[in-house]
């Protein structure tokens, strides 16, 4: 037998190897599992090197560690709120607020979110507002600055926040920098260098470990949250870059929702913070009062809830689909990439065929053409349920936003596909406030009037082109 006759057994032999994997021991979803096997069978050897890049499951072994005093704190508190809502003896600062005590408790089970109702929550949908007001609050640090950010760009936005960032480490302030090592790929050495240069700490996520080749490229931290001395804290869909800011051609404005906390919410932003800073860096962070030092600022109820590829539960959607199936009246979303799973695709249209309002708002244009293509093809189901679909035209929408009855709301980086429910490590704020959802009522309304509504009969009209990619992109979205 000569080699290529070996070569072809040991493909043959890997693949069905592989194959038996991804059926018994990984216990993949059902769409997922085939989209791979069809992988495997049409390019069998290059299925094998995309499959070990994009396809391996993360380690089941534990990668963030915090101390035990911080551990045991989270613990104590959320077994303390979740017998209080077994008993009966929850107080909620806002009665109404008690309709959504099951939505809470959920999040108490399956992700420790601590719930607190003394936050004062600011809106941003503009970048230049959102990144004014945290140069502000970055420049008033007098202990520490931690920022963690998916993508961080060498630009002016960057440079911006580099110069800030040095002062205050000139200044003796503590300041930690954590970026996603995939998204934030384009970021100059020099730019990291100058950091640690003036004794700024900086880690990145899941590096690359051999010549810029990352097995677990498919796993990432899109997380964005910014922690100045415990009492402020940021998070949404901004990342740090010029694009961000609406200074990109190819995006043109970008509209974006970002927050602002005051409040205990912030103590949970911390937790977050500190739990990824320790898997990335070698100088773990331990329990400290300074880092939890955060006061009563406001009364709106919310929980940080955390979710990743480690996790057993998908904590972000199974909220998505809770706010989803408690909606009497409406459901207004913005996302940027709609490619739902079959759960949260099956919510929306049973909510749309019960008589409740379902309003779906994508962009007009793609980042990534694949998932552009594959969002059009899922948001065209829910015209058949009766839902509404518009698409944003002033711009780029890459607001993560879900909007219940004008009663609840969600916020934050996680955004509706498969991506991000099951292969991203994300964060939201979910948020439990009349008056809060009502300014992200309001600026749902504001981007109406900049969309084209895309009724079910104008969908019907697409070209055989478009239905085609769409097609193609729905197929291959299990592994996008």
């Amino acid at each position: 037998m000569d080699i290529l006759t070996y070569l072809l057994g040991f493909v043959i032999f890997t693949n069905i190897a592989l194959g038996v994997s991804i059926i018994f021991l990984e216990r993949k979803d059902p769409t997922s599992t085939w989209a791979w096997l069809m992988v495997l069978l049409f390019i069998p050897l290059a299925g094998f090197i995309i499959y070990l890049i994009f396809g391996k499951p993360i380690s089941n072994r534990r990668i963030f560690t915090w101390d035990t005093k911080s551990r045991l704190g989270v613990k104590t508190a959320v077994q303390s709120q979740l017998r209080a809502i077994e008993d009966g003896t929850f107080e909620f600062r806002h009665k109404e607020m008690a309709e959504y005590e099951d939505l809470v408790y959920m999040h108490l089970r399956n992700d420790d979110a601590i719930f607190t109702q003394n936050n004062k929550v600011d809106l941003y949908t503009d970048g230049e507002d959102k990144f004014n007001a945290l140069i502000q609050d970055l420049e008033k640090a007098k202990d520490h600055i931690h920022l963690l950010y998916y993508t961080i760009r060498h630009d002016g936005l960057g440079q911006r926040i580099a110069a800030v960032l040095i002062k205050k480490a000139n200044e003796g302030v503590d300041v930690r920098v954590l970026y996603d090592d995939m998204g934030s790929r384009t970021l100059k050495r020099k730019y990291v260098q100058r950091l640690r240069n003036a004794g700024i700490q900086v880690e990145s996520f899941f590096p690359s470990k051999f010549f810029n080749f990352n097995f677990k490229i498919n796993y990432r931290n899109h997380r964005k949250l910014a922690i100045i001395d415990g009492k402020i804290g940021y998070t949404g869909g901004f990342n740090i870059g010029d694009e961000y800011l609406g200074l990109k051609k190819k995006f043109g404005y970008w509209r974006d929702t970002h927050l602002r906390f005051r409040g205990d919410a912030v103590q949970n932003m911390q937790t977050r913070f500190i739990l990824d800073w320790n898997q990335a860096s070698r100088h773990d962070i331990l329990y400290n009062d300074r880092y939890y030092s955060s006061d009563s600022a406001g009364d709106v109820g919310t929980q940080i809830v955390s979710s990743g590829p480690d996790s057993e539960w998908e904590q972000i959607k199974n909220g998505y689909i809770k706010m989803i199936m408690s909606a009497k009246e409406y459901i207004y979303i913005q996302t940027p990439y709609f490619i739902p799973d079959e759960s949260l695709r099956d919510a929306l249209r049973i909510a749309a065929l019960s008589g409740v309002e379902v309003k779906l708002m994508i962009p007009n244009k793609p980042d990534h053409p694949f998932v552009y293509w594959a969002t059009l093809s899922y948001s065209g189901d829910l015209l058949n349920a009766g839902a509404e679909l518009y698409v944003y035209q002033n711009g780029f929408l890459h607001a993560k936003t879900i909007i219940v009855d004008g009663k609840i709301s969600s916020v934050g980086t996680a955004n509706i596909d498969v991506r991000s429910f099951r292969l991203n490590f994300e964060v939201n704020a979910f948020l439990y406030d009349q008056d809060l959802t009502q300014r992200l009522l309001d600026a749902f309304y504001k981007d109406m009037k900049l969309s084209t509504q895309v009724t079910k009969k104008l969908y019907d009209k697409r070209s055989v082109g478009i239905r085609f990619k769409e097609s193609v992109s729905r197929l291959l979205s299990p592994v996008l």
